[in-house]
């Protein structure tokens, strides 16, 4: 990627970040925090102007602090009296989605990704916005076989502590024997739903080229999925194991 370009897409960041504060915090009281004028901010916040290369810079290590990825998940994960929380407002916030997969075009440049792969359904959205964000195919496995579609892969898998079965079907020509497969997923729980894309990327006879996810629980999950030694995992944010959802 040129120079220009990767600061474009550092500029543009920076802009997300902001209006992400915006959401939270006056202008007045961003002002105070970056030291910015606020007829400034608002600007930069409406798209009227981009901040400059430095500028952005040190714009953006401010609001990161304030409002970046980890942050705001976060903060948004509050969990109710029996210990389950509603990610409705993390999957559905585009602001965090794109943050989402600007951080994963960062932590997988310069490794060969050819598509992403996810479960339906929380996991599309992200999913979606990560193979924008590296300008990739996106393949989804369905629990429901789709009608015109004349193959498919499967994969059968037992939902822990629970004795059902669930599969996920992935079109036979949704993935090629020389694709390199990201999986994504909004959150990682059990690690089953995972170790089955794992398993279709294997019977398509495709390379997995890593895991992405925003929330995993606990570290159990990490034995359930199986990945080719070096192949690289990245979760921005973990939970205990007690803080199940």
């Amino acid at each position: 990627m040129s120079t220009h370009a990767e600061d474009l897409k550092l500029r543009l960041m920076t802009i997300e970040l902001l209006r992400t504060a915006k959401k939270q915090y006056t202008y007045r009281e961003l002002s105070s925090k970056t030291g910015l004028p606020v007829t400034v901010l608002s600007r930069y916040a409406k798209g009227h102007v981009l901040p400059n290369t430095e500028r952005a810079r040190l714009l953006g290590r401010t609001l990161s602090k304030m409002v970046g990825l980890h942050v705001e998940l976060r903060r948004r994960i509050v969990f109710n009296k029996d210990g389950y929380f509603n990610n409705t407002n993390i999957i559905g916030d585009f602001n965090i989605l794109r943050q989402a997969a600007h951080h994963a075009l960062a932590t997988f440049a310069g490794k060969r990704v050819t598509k992403i792969l996810t479960a339906a359904v929380d996991g599309i959205p992200l999913a979606t916005m990560v193979a924008n964000s590296l300008g990739v195919g996106l393949a989804i496995a369905k629990r429901n076989k789709e009608v015109g579609v004349p193959a498919f892969l499967e994969e059968t898998y037992v939902l822990r502590d629970s004795g059902i079965t669930m599969t996920l079907y992935l079109p036979k020509d949704a993935m090629k024997r020389r694709d390199s497969i990201l999986i994504v997923d909004d959150m990682i729980k059990t690690g089953e739903t995972q170790a089955a894309l794992v398993n279709l990327v294997h019977k398509a006879r495709a390379e997995i080229s890593g895991v992405y996810a925003l929330i995993a629980v606990g570290n159990e999950w990490q034995k359930k999925i199986k990945l080719p030694r070096g192949c690289p995992v990245e979760v921005v944010t973990k939970l205990r194991a007690r803080e199940k959802s």
